[in-house]
C-alpha cells in the first residue's frame, strides 16, 4: 500500500519533534540557556574564545543557527552570551546572520512539511495574516520583527505557512531583527562586566536595560515612519494648515465628528452637498418612523372596537399623512442645522467636496466658485444611497426608493415592494395599513434573513395579517408595460408570475457613496463589500484620512455612524498621543415593524454557525401583565448565555417597544453585567420592562441549586414536626 505524502510529512515532523525534546532533555540544554548559568560560565566561555577564537565563533554560529532552526527556547540568552564573549561588533555580526539563517531554515521546515495541511484545516485563521502580507508584505513582516508581539520563533513558523517568498522573508528578517539584536548584544557586553552586586547598578548596564524597555517604542516609531514615507511618497505636504479637521458629509457620522472637533476647540469645516442631517433625518429614520406612527394609528382605529370603543371611524388622508411626515422632519431639522453648528464654531460649507491630496479638499460652491481647504486631518462621512437592481424595464417604467418615496402625495392603490429586509418590511406594513394593496417580493426563502427563523416567521405572520401579499423565494426578472399597465414579472422555481402595480418601491439595500470625491486618485482602497477600507482606528490608507458611517461599514445604522465618528475625531485630533480602536463588541439594532424586532450580540443562528456554546432562555410576552392590558401580548425575549453562567452573549426581543426594552441588555453587556444583576434590579409595575426581569428569572429557575433546595425542603419539614 502506497504511503501518502501527508503521512511522510507528519512522520518527519514527529521524528523531528522527538529529536528536539530528547536533545533538550539529554544534553541538558535547558540548564545552560539561563541567565544564571551564563554568568557562572562567563569566564570559561571567554577563555575558550581567547584560546580558540575562530573555532569558537564558528561553533557558536552553528549552535545559534541550530537553536533557531529547531525553535529552541533561550535565543535571547545566546544573544546575551554573544555580547559577553565577542563584544558588540563581532557579537552583532555573528548573531545577526546566525539568527536570520536559522529563521530561514525554520521557515523552510514549516513551509515544506506543514503548510498545505495547515492551510487546508486552519486557512481561515491564517487569512488575516495572508491578507496583511498581500496588502503590504514587507512592512507587515517588518512590523512583526521590529515590534515583537509574537516570539520570533513563532513568526518563523507562521510565515512558512503563508504565501510570502523565502528571499523576501530572509531580507526583511535580517533588517528587522537588527535593532533588537543590537540592544541584546549590547546588554550582553554589559553583563560581562558584572563583578559584584554594585555592578548591577552601573550606568552602562542600566542604559542597556533601558534600551530593552524602549525597544518596542523605538521599533513602533521606525515602522510608522517607514509607513508614512511610503504612503505619502509623491505628495507635497503643506507647511501650514488652515484647519485641524475637514469633514465631508453632514449625516450622523459627519455631524458627530464636527461636533467633537468644535467642543475641543479645533478649527473644523464641514462640507455637505445636499441636506444637513443626511439620510437619517431626510429620507430614513425620521420620516419612516413618522409614517409608521400614522399607519399604526390607522390600524388602532380599525381595532377600536376590541378596546370597547364603538362607532369610532377614521379615514386615511394620505396627503395629510405625508404633510405630517415633512412637519416632523422640519421640527427635528434644527438639531442638525447650519445655524446650530455655526454657533458651535463649525464652518459649514454647502457644496461638492473633492479630495485633491491627503491634506487638501477642493469645494465647489453653489455660486460656481471654488474654495481650497488645507487640513491636518480629513473625515469622510459620505453615507450611502439606495441600490437599484438592474432589472430590465425597471428604469423605463419608473420606480421609487427609500429616498424618493417621501415625495408621494397620493396613496398608491397597488404597491410592489422589492426587498424583505428591515426597510422593505417597515414600508410594506405601513402602506398596507394606510390602504394600499401591497405585494412584497423577496428573493430569499424568508424575510429578515439576519434574524432567527422564528423571528422572521412572527413578522411574516404580522405582515400577512395586515393583508400584505408576501412572496418569498421569488426573483424579480423584468418589468413590462402592457396597454399602459405596469407589471413586475417574478420567477418562482420554473414558474413566472405577473404582478400589476401602480408604484414600485426598491428597498433592497443601500450602496456606500465611494465615488465622485477623490478616492480613486488617492488610491484609497475599498473592501469586497465596496466600503472604504479602514483599520481599527477608522484610518484609511492615509493615516490622516478617516472614514465613518455607511461609507465605512460594517454596519449601516445611524448610531454606529455616530459611534465610529467619536473614534475618528478623537484619533484624528489626539492620535499622536493616544489612539483608540473602535469597539464593535456591543452593537444593538432594531426593525420597527409591528411587532418590533430588536437585537444585540449573537442570535441563536449565528451562535450555531460560529460554533459558540450557549444556553437559551426564553420568556413569552403573552404572560406579561402590561402586555395583556395593552392588547399587545405577543412576542418574546430570548437571551443567549454562556453555559452554566449568567454572562449574556446576545438578546433578541420581539414585541411592543422591543427597541426600548433592549437598552437594558445593551447596558448590561457593555458593562459586563449578567442576568443576576438584571433580576436583582427593581422594575416598575406594570411596565413592559418587567419582561427583562422575568427573562432573567427564567434563567435563574433553570439554574436553581436543586440539591440545596431538596435539603431545604427536608429542613423545613423537620421544623414543622
Amino acid at each position: 500500500m502506497a504511503i501518502s505524502r501527508s503521512w511522510v510529512r507528519w512522520g518527519l515532523v514527529a521524528l523531528a519533534g522527538v529529536g528536539v525534546v530528547l536533545a533538550y532533555q539529554q544534553l541538558g540544554l535547558g540548564q545552560w540557556l539561563t541567565l544564571e548559568q551564563l554568568k557562572a560560565s562567563r569566564d570559561t566561555l571567554t577563555g575558550i574564545y581567547n584560546t580558540h577564537p575562530a573555532q569558537t565563533v564558528l561553533g557558536f554560529f552553528g549552535l545559534y543557527v541550530l537553536a533557531t532552526a529547531l525553535s529552541f527556547p533561550g535565543a535571547s540568552i545566546l544573544t546575551l552570551a554573544a555580547g559577553a564573549m565577542f563584544g558588540l561588533g563581532l557579537g552583532l555580526v555573528v548573531v545577526s546572520f546566525a539568527s536570520s539563517i536559522g529563521a530561514l531554515l525554520a521557515f523552510w521546515v514549516s513551509r515544506y512539511l506543514l503548510r498545505d495541511t495547515i492551510q487546508l484545516r486552519f486557512g481561515k485563521f491564517l487569512a488575516p495574516i495572508n491578507a496583511g502580507l498581500a496588502k503590504d508584505g514587507t512592512l507587515y513582516l517588518l512590523t512583526l520583527r521590529l515590534v515583537p508581539v509574537f516570539p520570533f520563533w513563532l513568526i518563523n513558523l507562521l510565515m512558512g505557512l503563508t504565501t510570502i517568498g523565502a528571499r523576501q522573508f530572509y531580507i526583511v528578517s535580517q533588517i528587522g531583527m537588527l535593532v533588537g539584536t543590537v540592544v541584546y548584544v549590547n546588554a550582553g557586553t554589559q553583563l560581562a562586566g558584572i563583578e559584584s552586586a554594585a555592578d548591577i547598578l552601573s550606568p552602562g548596564l542600566l542604559a542597556s536595560f533601558a534600551l530593552l524597555g524602549l525597544l518596542p517604542l523605538m521599533a513602533k516609531f521606525i515602522v510608522n515612519a517607514l509607513q508614512r514615507r511610503k504612503v505619502y511618497a509623491g505628495w507635497s505636504k503643506p507647511k501650514h494648515f488652515d484647519r485641524n479637521l475637514v469633514v465631508i458629509g453632514a449625516g450622523a457620522g459627519g455631524l458627530v465628528s464636527a461636533y467633537i472637533g468644535a467642543v475641543v476647540k479645533a478649527k473644523v469645516t464641514m462640507v455637505e452637498g445636499h441636506k444637513l442631517g443626511g439620510d437619517c433625518l431626510n429620507f430614513g429614520c425620521v420620516p419612516s418612523k413618522a409614517l409608521i406612527r400614522s399607519a399604526k394609528a390607522a390600524k388602532q382605529l380599525k381595532q377600536a372596537q376590541t378596546m370597547g370603543l364603538r362607532g369610532v371611524q377614521g379615514e386615511v388622508d394620505f396627503a395629510a399623512v405625508m404633510q405630517r411626515v415633512h412637519a416632523v422632519i422640519r421640527d427635528i431639522e434644527p438639531h442638525d442645522s447650519v445655524e446650530r453648528y455655526t454657533g458651535l464654531g463649525v464652518e459649514v460649507l454647502q457644496g461638492h467636496a473633492l479630495i485633491t491630496s491627503p491634506w487638501t479638499v477642493e469645494v465647489s460652491l453653489p455660486d460656481g466658485t471654488q474654495q481650497t481647504l488645507t487640513a491636518r486631518n480629513i473625515v469622510i462621512a459620505a453615507g450611502a444611497s439606495p441600490f437599484v437592481p438592474p432589472i430590465p424595464g425597471l428604469k423605463a417604467a419608473g420606480y421609487l426608493t427609500s429616498d424618493t418615496v417621501w415625495n408621494l402625495t397620493a396613496l398608491p392603490q397597488r404597491l410592489v415592494v422589492l426587498g424583505g429586509g428591515p426597510v422593505g418590511c417597515e414600508l410594506s406594513q405601513s402602506f398596507a395599513r394606510l390602504g394600499s394593496q401591497v405585494t412584497q417580493v423577496e428573493m430569499a426563502p424568508r424575510i429578515m434573513v439576519r434574524e432567527d427563523p422564528e423571528v422572521s416567521a412572527l413578522v411574516a405572520a404580522s405582515l400577512r395579517a395586515d393583508e400584505v401579499r408576501l412572496l418569498t423565494g421569488h426573483e424579480a426578472v423584468r418589468v413590462e408595460v402592457v396597454e399602459g399597465e405596469k407589471r413586475l414579472i417574478v420567477k418562482h422555481g420554473h414558474e413566472e408570475v405577473s404582478i400589476p402595480f401602480d408604484q414600485l418601491l426598491c428597498a433592497v439595500g443601500r450602496s456606500p457613496r465611494v465615488t465622485g470625491y477623490g478616492l480613486e486618485a488617492l488610491g484609497i482602497a475599498l473592501t469586497p463589500r465596496k466600503t472604504i477600507d479602514t483599520n481599527a482606528y477608522m484610518q484609511t490608507r492615509y493615516p490622516n484620512i478617516y472614514a465613518v458611517g455607511d461609507v465605512a461599514g460594517p454596519f449601516q445604522f445611524t448610531h454606529t455612524a455616530a459611534h465610529q465618528a467619536w473614534y475618528a475625531a478623537v484619533n484624528a485630533l489626539f492620535g499622536r498621543f493616544k489612539k483608540f480602536a473602535v469597539d464593535y463588541s456591543v452593537i444593538p439594532w432594531a426593525t420597527f415593524t409591528d411587532p418590533e424586532v430588536a437585537r444585540v450580540g449573537l442570535s441563536e443562528t449565528e451562535a450555531v454557525e460560529k460554533g459558540i456554546a450557549f444556553e437559551v432562555t426564553r420568556y413569552g410576552m403573552e404572560d406579561l401583565d402590561r402586555a395583556i392590558a395593552d392588547g399587545t401580548a405577543y412576542g418574546f425575549v430570548k437571551v443567549l448565555t454562556v453555559p452554566g453562567k449568567d454572562k449574556i452573549l446576545g438578546v433578541t426581543i420581539v414585541g411592543e417597544h422591543a427597541a426600548d426594552l433592549l437598552a437594558e441588555y445593551v447596558l448590561a453587556m457593555k458593562h459586563k453585567l449578567g442576568l443576576n444583576k438584571i433580576l436583582g434590579t427593581i422594575h416598575t409595575y406594570p411596565t413592559m420592562s418587567e419582561a427583562n426581569k422575568y427573562a432573567a428569572g427564567e434563567w435563574k429557575r433553570a439554574h436553581a441549586p436543586k440539591r440545596l433546595l431538596a435539603w431545604l425542603e427536608h429542613f423545613h419539614a423537620w421544623e414543622r414536626s
